[in-house]
């Protein structure tokens, strides 16, 4: 940590040098946020409003239907640190936003079902003996 703190303060020559993921936090690595109970009506901009007044918001994303292209009612807040993540919970869950309370936690990792999949194409043809 202080090795990261002396290049970003220490020589302004090679200020260009250090990747601007590491000027975002030097806290901890990014956090990924469930959003829950959203109303059909918000839009990622506004998400993403709402959310990034605790801090460094990288991506606000709501999750739509394939088909119809409408909201599902919930979605993603990714922010640049797990503070600033721990904060948002802190004061967004259970909060009105946009008329609806939304419930906010940390996202959990998607898991590979492994499954084969829904749609395989045409059945086998059936062959009689």
């Amino acid at each position: 940590m202080a090795a990261l703190r002396r290049l970003i303060t220490g020589n302004p020559k090679h200020s260009s040098l250090i990747p601007p993921t590491l000027l975002i936090c030097r806290r901890g690595i990014a956090s990924k946020l469930f959003v829950g109970g959203l109303s059909f009506y918000t839009t990622e901009k506004g998400l993403l409003d709402a959310f990034s007044q605790y801090g460094q918001v990288m991506e606000a994303k709501i999750v739509t239907d394939r088909v119809s292209g409408k909201s599902k009612g919930f979605g993603f807040v990714t922010y640049a640190c797990e503070d600033e993540a721990e904060k948002a919970i802190t004061q967004m869950d259970r909060r009105a936003l946009n008329g609806r309370v939304i419930f906010v936690d940390y996202a959990k990792p998607t898991s590979n079902l492994g499954g084969s999949p829904i749609a395989r194409g045409p059945p086998d043809p059936i062959t009689k003996n």
